[in-house]
């Protein structure tokens, strides 16, 4: 099972208890898998669709703690496609439509479509923390997925048009995250890339297993990046010493074949026979077979000496 999968699992069973919980999440369902048709003699038949089964059954049990609506008076049809199986769920009567339709603020109290629909920040059902929450959840199912934490993070959301994806971008936002937006074909995009904020949204949604298998598995992804970059550095290190050493036995082979050690200062003399014996040492450990011992500086210095004696014999 996907990590996405999973989430959509978890969140399934999340259901809240309150009323005005399941009237939130009920809408979020509505607001991004919903579809309202309006015949010419203004009949309404509200459709929703999804492809995930655990959203379709949460959308039944939702009919059925607040309307009353079992599943056997609702018109469903099952189409294959591709990419799984598509459920459209219908309702036709009326009554029903226009009770579902209210609850949600798509009806306003005299039975009339709301002619400017306000901001997901300022609608009634929203007023409260566990509604936002519970909001957040149906969305998730409605429209959202999210990558394997063990690749990647990105966690994102399809929208229906440009408004519903500033409705949402804007919602999340109000409560503390910043979302990016984009566009893929005629779908609109939020969504998050960093894995502080999806372990925030997973959060807010109380997706508790979710999150922590999604922090457990940051924090490998963080301790093997830190291992790779630590050898990394190591193994640069290791070749920028061999190439320098490689360098220096060189200049010391041409100096030994042209004049000879014998023709150097001591202390150079004495350098260069040390490195030839210990080709693979660090500065340091060369400093330190000295008598009396070097520091590393003054291995440096000689080195560089030695290099400069080098060049001036492969110019003449």
């Amino acid at each position: 099972m996907s990590f996405a999968a999973k989430v959509r699992e978890e969140l399934s069973r999340q259901t809240a208890r309150s009323k005005h919980c399941r009237t939130a999440e009920l809408a979020a369902l509505l607001f991004f898998g919903g579809t309202l048709q309006i015949d010419e003699k203004d009949c309404m038949t509200l459709l929703f669709r999804t492809e995930q089964p655990v959203v379709s059954e949460v959308f039944f049990r939702l009919l059925k703690y607040l309307f009353h609506i079992p599943q056997e008076q609702t018109d469903t049809e099952m189409k294959e496609r591709k990419n799984g199986t598509l459920c459209t769920i219908r309702l036709t009567d009326p009554d029903t439509v226009q009770e579902i339709l209210k609850a949600v603020g798509t009806l306003g109290a005299d039975g009339k479509l709301q002619q400017e629909e306000l901001p997901l920040t300022e609608q009634v059902i929203l007023e409260k923390e566990c509604c936002r929450r519970a909001f957040l959840r149906g969305t998730f199912l409605a429209a959202g997925t999210v990558s394997d934490p063990n690749r990647s993070y990105h966690l994102e959301f399809l929208c229906n048009s440009e408004e519903q994806r500033e409705q949402l971008r804007l919602l999340l936002e109000a409560e503390g995250i910043q979302a990016g937006t984009a566009r893929r074909g005629r779908k609109e995009i939020v969504y998050l890339k960093e894995g502080a904020k999806i372990a925030d949204l997973l959060g807010l949604m109380e997706a508790h297993v979710s999150l922590l298998e999604f922090e457990n598995a940051r924090i490998m992804r963080e301790v093997r990046g830190n291992i790779n970059r630590k050898v990394n550095c190591e193994t640069s290190n290791i070749r920028k010493t061999a190439d320098a050493a490689a360098g220096q036995i060189e200049d010391l082979r041409l100096i030994e074949e042209k004049m000879g050690f014998a023709e150097l200062p001591k202390a150079l003399d004495e350098t260069a026979r040390i490195r030839l014996q210990y080709p693979t040492a660090t500065l340091q450990e060369l400093g330190g077979l000295m008598d009396p011992p070097v520091g590393k500086s003054g291995i440096n210095h000689r080195m560089r000496k030695l290099h400069l004696i080098a060049e001036q014999l492969r110019k003449d």
